[in-house]
């Protein structure tokens, strides 16, 4: 039997798969997110994390459909191709795989960035930025990754085991820093501060509703939700999917919001008065090295906990290099989805005796190398993973949506209720934070899709065999990204680094009604193009799902 034959084993068991979900949610975000978010937003900024986790709720609800009808790995790049065909997928499979591999790479660099307060060889800062030295930091940086390779090379069995043991420390890990910072110190006037820098004005919103929306898509606050997906990427991988995926995805979701949120109070409380004498904008933890480097563990040091501070600076790299383990594990999977797919080279599909994609897992790795090169710190990719992997997760809304009519059968352990009204909502969520996130980010993003079609021109013709492209379900595609790029365009988000970007033509309020509009415009157009339904049935009757994968029956949906 064939490598490709033998198929994915089936070695994920429940808690295996909702911590392989929020071991990628707890990364690097919550390290950075809770300072940075309230430079933003202000005290305000625990509005943000709330409304982030609903909105990232509405697209979990999505995925823990879908992934109980087809438990497939690598399922957010297969389920656009059930829907919208070959073209389509390619487009949300690309984008997909660039969120995938720079995200692996950036959490080996928050790993190294927080070690670099005590190893100052690993990075150093360029125009106040920490960035990896060269060649010393940048090697390492391959090491590590290349650490976290040989882990998955091992096995998807080996991965979840590792796996939770290291979720069990960060959870722990955070636990203890919100009950330490709220037993030390808690200064409640702190939510109603007047902001110093802004002569006196503001309070609990100094920066008003603009500053809380834009903190939750530049400041990391979607970023540290979106690991939730992982669970999706391995549902081929689970024992049981119609159960685990569920509670693997919403679960995920619900436990780390809240941990988000306790954090964000624990963060503002026991910030000590004098910090905050120039503002939020600029919160000062004078610490040494320890504010450039980690603004956790500077509070705690200002809080004479020692003890905490040293706890976080190791936790700064066993929680980061946890995600990039999960991460390039994803990776793997999304390209393993395109060669099942058939419109990327049928090798990343190959499968070792241990029922691992090591082609595409190398890939990832190669991949994750290549981001280091042009984006050698945290802080240069965040904002473009952030922006990318929300525009990618739109697809599920619509894949969900077009599914119910083209199946309305098809067997659903997991089914939301009132139709189209989740999946418009996770729609609109997704293009509601790319418009947030600002032009200064979006147009790389749009770049980038680009460039993913002139490969996929470049190399279809020597991908024989391919499926149809099915341009027609497919037309929806370009114009909805650039309606997008030209309302981003117009809107009023600045860059956060120089305040300068947008011309304003659109402003907060108007944003949101003409993102509504565009949504409803670009779902209605992507519901009536859909494949057809006979289409739809041949591809799930014939197994498409991959040629290692059966056919999704009725009787696998009931195990």
């Amino acid at each position: 039997m064939s490598a490709t034959e033998r198929g994915l084993r089936k070695d994920v068991r429940l808690v295996g798969l909702l911590f392989t979900s929020v071991g990628a949610i707890i990364g690097s975000g919550w390290l950075f997110g809770a300072q940075s978010a309230a430079n933003t937003a202000g005290p305000a900024a625990v509005l943000s994390w709330v409304i982030g986790g609903v909105m990232i709720m509405a697209i979990a609800f999505v995925y823990a459909e879908l992934g109980t009808m087809f438990p497939v790995s690598g399922g957010t790049a297969r389920f656009p191709h059930y829907a919208f065909g070959s073209f389509t997928s390619y487009g949300f499979g690309w984008i997909l795989w660039i969120t995938c591999a720079s995200a692996s790479a950036i959490e080996v660099e928050a790993a190294l960035q927080y070690s670099a307060a005590r190893f100052d060889s690993l990075m150093h800062e360029v125009d106040g930025v920490p960035v990896l030295t060269w060649p010393f930091g940048f090697a390492v940086a391959v090491a590590l990754l290349a650490v976290l390779t040989a882990l998955n090379l091992y096995g998807v069995k080996w991965f979840a085991r590792a796996n939770n043991v290291l979720v069990w420390w960060k959870l722990g890990v955070i636990v203890v820093v919100i009950v330490a910072f709220l037993a030390t110190a808690f200064h409640a006037g702190n939510f109603d501060l007047p902001d110093a820098a802004a002569g006196g004005e503001g309070g609990f919103a100094p920066f008003g509703v603009e500053g809380v929306l834009t903190s939750i898509a530049t400041s990391g606050v979607v970023f540290s939700y979106l690991g939730f997906r992982q669970g999706i990427e391995l549902a081929g991988e689970t024992d049981r999917p119609r159960r685990n995926i569920p509670v693997a995805v919403i679960g995920s979701v619900l436990v780390t919001g809240a941990l988000y949120i306790l954090l964000q109070v624990a963060f503002t409380a026991a910030l000590p008065p004098e910090a905050l004498a120039g503002g939020w904008s600029h919160i000062a933890l004078t610490s040494g090295q320890a504010t450039a480097f980690g603004p956790l563990a500077a509070l705690a040091t200002i809080l004479g906990l020692h003890w905490l501070a040293a706890t976080l600076y190791l936790d700064a790299v066993v929680s980061p290099a946890d995600s990039g383990l999960i991460y390039l594990t994803s990776t793997s999977r999304v390209t393993y989805a395109m060669g099942r797919n058939r419109n990327a080279p049928p090798s990343l599909a190959t499968l070792d005796r241990r029922g691992t994609p090591w082609v595409s897992l190398l890939l990832a790795f190669v991949a994750g190398v290549i981001f280091f090169l042009p984006f050698p710190g945290w802080q240069s990719l965040v904002g473009f993973v952030t922006a990318a992997t929300v525009l990618s997760l739109g697809s599920g809304a619509l894949a969900v949506g077009a599914l119910r009519r083209s199946l309305p059968d098809h067997p659903r352990v997991f089914r939301l209720p009132g139709r189209d009204t989740v999946p418009f909502l996770a729609f609109y969520s997704s293009n509601l934070i790319v418009f947030w996130t600002g032009w200064h980010t979006d147009w790389k993003l749009f770049v980038a899709v680009l460039l993913g079609y002139l490969i996929f021109a470049a190399t279809r013709p020597f991908l024989p065999g391919g499926p149809p492209l099915e341009l027609r379900a497919a037309s929806w595609f370009f114009p909805w990204l650039g309606g997008l790029a030209l309302i981003s365009y117009l809107g009023e988000f600045p860059d956060p680094a120089d305040g300068a970007g947008n011309t304003g033509a659109i402003g907060l309020g108007w944003g949101f009604a003409v993102v509504a509009l565009w949504s409803a415009v670009i779902y209605a157009w992507a519901m009536r193009v859909r494949l057809s339904d006979d289409k739809v049935a041949r591809l799930v009757d014939s197994g498409f799902v991959g040629e290692d994968e059966p056919a999704i029956t009725t009787t696998e949906v009931n195990r």
